[in-house]
Formats: C-alpha cells, structure tokens, sequence
C-alpha cells in the first residue's frame, strides 16, 4: 500500500522522525506521520503547521508499507473520547499512540483523520523491529502550492 507525506525538500530524501510530541505521540518517540492520500496530506500539513509558505520548497514523499493485519493496528473513532478532534483531547490519544509505540505489536497504527471525517493517516513506529525492511521511500514527487489555499 502506498501512503504519501509532504515534507520540505531538505528532508524529503529519506524516512526519518523528528521525535517531536504530535497528536498521537510524546516527545522522544519516533514515529512517521502519513496519511491516505496526498490530498489529506496536504490538508494535514496546512492545519498542523498553522501556515505554509507557499515560497517553500516541497515534495510528496511516496511510502510503501504493508498492507496486511498483522502490521497494522486501527483505532476506530467510535472509541475515542467525544472530543478527540480538539486540541484538549491531544494528552490523552498521545497516550493511546504511546502505548502503541512502546508494545510494539503492530508497525503501523491507523487512526482516523481529524480534518477530514472518515479519512485515515497512517503513523509508522520508526523504532518497530520491522521498520527497515517492510517500509520504502518509492518516490519523491514534485509539489506545488496551488495560491487558492492561502
């Protein structure tokens, strides 16, 4: 299955974590953010980062992962807390995501998308076992801001 990142160029060449604290994870735990599309991807970005500059050099990153249930762990909406779309619901899914990072059972977990209801990101626990052989940089794509969204 192929999941798509946008990424500054600078960092767009290979699969790394910044270690950041995100939604679905704490500081320190390293983990991929993508989403199902590129087109979710681009609206993650805009909404995570607060603004873009378009002037910015991008590109999509195009990964492949497995697409089979024993890499994969889906978090269904319908068991998260009411306001898991809010930023004071953040501490309590970075807990979910970090449990799951520090199990282990599965290298990706599937969590629906908070911008866009029944759309899903993929995140990829960098530090999983199977990280290194089941996860590829396929492609980086040329991006382009369409001036419409700013």
């Amino acid at each position: 299955m192929e999941v798509f990142r946008i990424a500054k160029e600078i960092y767009s060449s290979s699969l790394i974590a910044s270690g950041n604290a995100n939604r679905w994870n704490f500081k320190g735990q390293s983990v991929i953010y993508t989403s199902s599309s590129r087109s979710l991807s681009t609206l993650e970005l805009i909404v995570h980062k607060g603004a873009v500059r378009p002037d910015d050099s991008f590109r999509v990153m195009v990964i492949h992962i497995p697409d089979d249930d024993q890499f994969i762990r889906l978090i269904p909406a319908n068991i998260l807390p009411d306001n898991w779309r809010s930023l004071g619901a953040y501490s309590q899914l970075q807990k979910i995501g970090s449990d799951w990072i520090k199990r282990q059972d599965t290298l990706i977990l599937k969590v629906p998308s908070a911008v866009v209801p029944h759309e899903y990101n993929y995140l990829i626990n960098f530090e999983h076992p199977k990280f290194r052989s089941k996860v590829k940089l396929v492609t980086t794509e040329d991006y382009f801001w369409d001036s419409r969204l700013f």
